[in-house]
């Protein structure tokens, strides 16, 4: 089986019985095309990154003004349409509080290390992404947690949002919880196009529906069934 990501699993999801068969096929034979390439929303997803990173809203600025610039420069409609896509959800973060979704604590940045990115969960290999993942300190514990902005055309109903911090918290447990606690209030996913947050704390208090282990279950079940 090849590897999949996140926004597959969300598309495998919200797909008709036989658009699953079809989708299942495809993945048991070569990797699957992702929506606009994985570089559709490079442009405000890593201005939103480095912005939590450095506490610095004036780079999300900086970087609507360079993506207006390629706007005007372009003739191409689904480019235009491509960079005002972009810009739009900057905008939407112009005065954001990167602070209110952070850990009040010094946090320490760890690289994210290639070996690490394909996660086996429930037999399905799945390549995880977060944009950061970091440490702190408190009462001398060492804690760790993630974010990750995700953005995809139409947004993410919050069940689909719940599944990406799940995803997020497996990941940290599965590769970080021998040195460190993993702070599940603070394995965060965002939903850049509705600017809407959800953790994995939520899934644990039943706030939200866990739905990621059945989804990869009906996707396992589909495979079974072209080989």
């Amino acid at each position: 089986m090849n590897k999949i990501n996140i926004k597959e699993i969300i598309d495998f999801r919200r797909k008709s019985i036989k658009a699953k068969h079809t989708f299942a096929q495809n993945l048991n034979k070569e990797n699957l095309p992702s929506e606009g390439g994985g570089d559709y929303w490079i442009s405000s997803v890593s201005a939103l990154a480095r912005a939590f990173k450095t506490n610095n809203n004036d780079v999300i600025t900086e970087k609507v003004i360079k993506i207006n610039k390629s706007l005007d420069s372009t003739i191409y409609e689904r480019t235009k349409l491509m960079y005002q896509r972009n810009i739009d959800i900057l905008n939407n973060y112009k005065d954001f509080d990167f602070d209110a979704i952070k850990p009040t604590q010094k946090l320490t940045y760890h690289k994210k290390s290639k070996s690490l990115s394909i996660l086996m969960i429930d037999k399905v290999p799945i390549k995880i992404s977060p944009n950061h993942i970091f440490s702190y300190n408190e009462n001398g514990k060492k804690i760790m947690g993630g974010i990750w902005f995700i953005a995809k055309l139409g947004g993410l109903k919050d069940e689909e949002l719940a599944m990406v911090s799940d995803v997020l918290y497996r990941y940290l447990q599965a590769n970080y919880s021998v040195d460190y606690e993993i702070n599940p209030e603070f394995c965060i996913a965002v939903d850049v196009n509705n600017c809407k947050e959800i953790n994995f704390r939520q899934l644990l208090t039943k706030e939200m529906p866990a739905i990621l282990l059945p989804t990869l279950d009906s996707l396992k079940a589909m495979l079974a069934e072209h080989p």
